[in-house]
């Protein structure tokens, strides 16, 4: 299988993806710091990217759409400090699963913005995807305080990334790749002066294994895979894109019960089968 395959190329950006919990749990820095470092990574890996396949930046275009730019970019650096948060408080898979609400979010919310009906179908997958978060808290049934603060990490993280998509709605002339690379830059701007006054550096305590981790995290999972991810999307269909973005979530429990040893209850599994199945079925619908 060649790897123009776009098929291809978006099952392994979200399977990597799906292993990004695993390298964030090594890394001893600081949400801020981390989330820093790896937009920096990122930046520098697509703008090499960018400059290799001489992909002219549309200046004209962005001029008009900065303002949207960047607070897109803001919004995604508080969404990654959020799920670094959300790790470090709670379980991947729960972390994750408790992120991938995100869809729902904008589900609720696109009709109040674009206008759009909210039908019935949509409103019984909110209702059940909701349903599966209450599961997934163990209320009644008993998560500890930590998991409780991860979750609404997770839940916080989702909200931003929910509020990123909502932003790339009104963005009409910079697409792709052009578009994350300038979103990366606004986040780097916005997290630089946020870890320097909030946060004491913790780079003193960077390990060889914790600076292999950052370096994986940074350039694989963030620069790479978004440059395979946006190349593979380009020409995907919509629905199938959708479809194979579950990939990414389903990695990462596997990797947290299997790899990590975390354990998930009955009835949080039963909520993260509500909130995948409903969200995809909403999306397949």
């Amino acid at each position: 299988m060649k790897m123009k395959n776009p098929r291809f190329m978006m099952i392994t950006s979200m399977a990597i993806f799906g292993t990004l919990g695993i390298f964030v749990r090594n890394i001893p820095l600081s949400s801020g710091e981390l989330a820093l470092y790896r937009a920096v990574m990122a930046a520098v890996v697509i703008g090499i990217y960018l400059l290799m396949t001489k992909q002219k930046s549309p200046l004209g275009k962005i001029k008009k759409e900065l303002p949207l730019l960047l607070f897109s970019g803001v919004a995604m650096g508080i969404n990654w400090i959020l799920l670094f948060e959300a790790y470090n408080y709670t379980t991947v898979s729960i972390a994750t699963l408790s992120y991938y609400f995100a869809p729902v979010i904008v589900t609720l919310v696109c009709p109040f913005l674009f206008r759009e009906k909210l039908t019935l179908k949509q409103m019984i997958c909110f209702i059940m995807s909701t349903l599966g978060i209450v599961l997934i808290t163990g209320i009644g049934g008993g998560s500890g305080n930590k998991d409780l603060l991860g979750i609404f990490c997770g839940l916080g993280a989702a909200v931003f990334y929910a509020t990123v998509i909502l932003l790339n709605k009104f963005i009409k002339n910079v697409e792709g790749i052009h578009r994350t690379f300038l979103q990366f830059m606004a986040a780097i701007m916005v997290l630089i002066p946020y870890v320097a006054i909030s946060q004491v550096s913790q780079m003193g305590q960077m390990t060889a294994t914790g600076w292999v981790n950052l370096f994986t995290v940074g350039i694989l999972h963030t620069g790479i895979t978004y440059c395979m991810y946006f190349s593979s999307l380009k020409d995907l269909p919509g629905q199938k894109a959708a479809i194979l973005s579950y990939i990414d979530p389903l990695v990462a429990v596997i990797i947290s019960v299997t790899v990590l040893g975390e354990s998930m209850s009955l009835l949080q599994l039963v909520g993260g089968a509500l909130i995948l199945g409903f969200t995809l079925l909403n999306e397949l619908w």
